[in-house]
């Protein structure tokens, strides 16, 4: 039986290079791709894949949130992150967030296989260049768990607060939720009186800080 893959990434070039060698793998199936993470939510419920291989950031939700929401919608569904980015905070909510792999972008094609074969047996797959992170983190006696602050946001105030970080009005973010102006209003207060941040720049730098956004956003 083939092992089917979504694969989750914004760069069209990128998908379609990972489709290319993933199916020259005679017991690996691609599935679908996905150019959002939004997409990505409402495609795994069709195609039940059994890996979905994230990229971690993304506009408008990024990998994380996108990992968190759909592990809740279907536990069984393996995820490895495929990332650009090696920095501490993207490794670990990742991880926090329940994917089962971590490996950069510019790894050869060998090793994302290794991965595929390593979670499939219900392991971890972490790319050692960044293992040590890991182990940093594990020792560490001044690591700060994930900010309570963040945690207390619900799921529509996550995505408002990304969008806001990214930029975006609040007409934006209305339209790109499907959302009336009030309600994003609303949500924006909240998120404010939760994190106890006033201004959009504040925002930003939390959102930077707490890996919900690259810094070269």
């Amino acid at each position: 039986m083939s092992v089917k893959v979504l694969i989750v990434d914004d760069h069209k070039i990128m998908r379609e290079g990972l489709r290319s060698l993933l199916e020259k793998q005679p017991d690996i199936e691609v599935a679908a791709e996905a150019e959002s993470a939004k997409e990505a939510l409402k495609l795994v419920e069709e195609v039940k894949p059994d890996i979905v291989i994230m990229d971690v950031v993304m506009p408008s939700l990024n990998g994380i949130e996108a990992t968190r929401r759909i592990l809740a919608k279907i536990p069984t569904i393996k995820v490895i992150a495929l990332s650009m980015y090696s920095d501490k905070r993207f490794v670990m909510e990742m991880l926090r967030a329940g994917a089962s792999g971590y490996l950069l972008k510019d790894c050869a094609f060998e090793e994302l296989d290794e991965a595929i074969r390593t979670i499939l047996q219900d392991r971890t797959y972490i790319t050692p260049r960044i293992v040590d992170i890991i182990v940093k983190d594990y020792f560490s006696q001044t690591e700060k768990p994930r900010s309570s602050a963040l945690s207390a946001l619900t799921s529509r105030q996550y995505e408002v607060l990304q969008l806001l970080a990214e930029g975006k009005t609040t007409r934006e973010i209305a339209r790109q939720m499907s959302l009336s102006v009030k309600t994003v209003e609303s949500h924006r207060q909240q998120i404010i009186s939760k994190l106890n941040i006033r201004s959009v720049a504040g925002l930003t730098k939390y959102a930077i800080r707490e890996g919900l956004i690259s810094p070269d956003i």
